[in-house]
């Protein structure tokens, strides 16, 4: 199982949010290229970066930052977060990302979803963010009319590789991950399934690697010191 040590960006900045809202953020660092920089030096290989305005607008306006990054580190680098368009999606490609996930895009425009799987392949990730057994969009601030399993069959039958699965009531918590809930999308679909909130204690690495799940993001569990990340990226292997 791959490690993900994640960066959210507002305003240039590395931040965290409290289960989405926007109202309760925490800035961890002014320099995220410093925090990049700890985690290749913790063993990671990989980072999750969320750019959280433009999950806001659908614009680009921390594209600086993940381009340092992206060439600045040996780090393959994902970048979710307001990506609506194929221009969208090129400019981060030839910004150096490795992978670019699609959220809301995903649910509300299925021409755009499919053009880019077909062009891009697996360097194309879809986000599910799971609100009440539905899945949210629009940064979280509204619900779908996808239930978790539809809209992960319908990804499935659409040949998207990759989805990073977030169950909102969990992130930032710090209160643990839904295993239950991992466990049984791991049973049912062949996709490249990545854990995303409430990752905040070892042994939710230790269940998610049973699980053979593809990947785990860690975020605010890393900046409060809850998991090492050398040790997590261990215990995953």
């Amino acid at each position: 199982m791959n490690i993900f040590p994640a960066i959210d960006l507002f305003d240039k900045k590395a931040v965290r949010l409290f289960k989405g809202d926007y109202n309760q953020m925490t800035v961890y660092s002014d320099n995220p290229i410093e925090v990049a920089r700890d985690f290749e030096k913790s063993g990671a290989k990989y980072i999750h970066m969320v750019d959280l305005e433009g999950a806001k607008d659908g614009t680009t306006p921390n594209i600086e930052v993940v381009s340092d990054i992206a060439k600045n580190t040996s780090l393959f680098v994902e970048i979710g977060g307001g990506i609506r368009s194929m221009e969208t999606v090129e400019r981060y490609l030839n910004a150096g990302v490795s992978r670019v996930i699609l959220g809301t895009s995903a649910v509300t425009d299925e021409d755009f979803l499919v053009s880019a799987v077909e062009k891009y392949g697996d360097k194309i990730a879809v986000g599910a963010d799971v609100k009440d057994g539905y899945i949210a969009i629009k940064g979280w601030l509204e619900k779908s009319a996808y239930t978790l399993d539809s809209f992960f069959e319908k990804m499935q039958k659409l040949g998207v590789k990759t989805i990073i699965c977030t169950d909102i009531s969990k992130d930032g918590a710090m209160k643990g991950t839904n295993l239950q809930m991992y466990r049984e999308l791991s049973k049912k679909y062949s996709l490249d399934i990545v854990a995303s909130g409430g990752v905040s204690a070892i042994d939710d690495i230790k269940e998610l690697r049973k699980m053979e799940l593809y990947g785990a993001i860690i975020g605010k569990a890393y900046y409060t010191g809850a998991i090492n990340l050398a040790e997590a990226i261990e215990v995953a292997k």
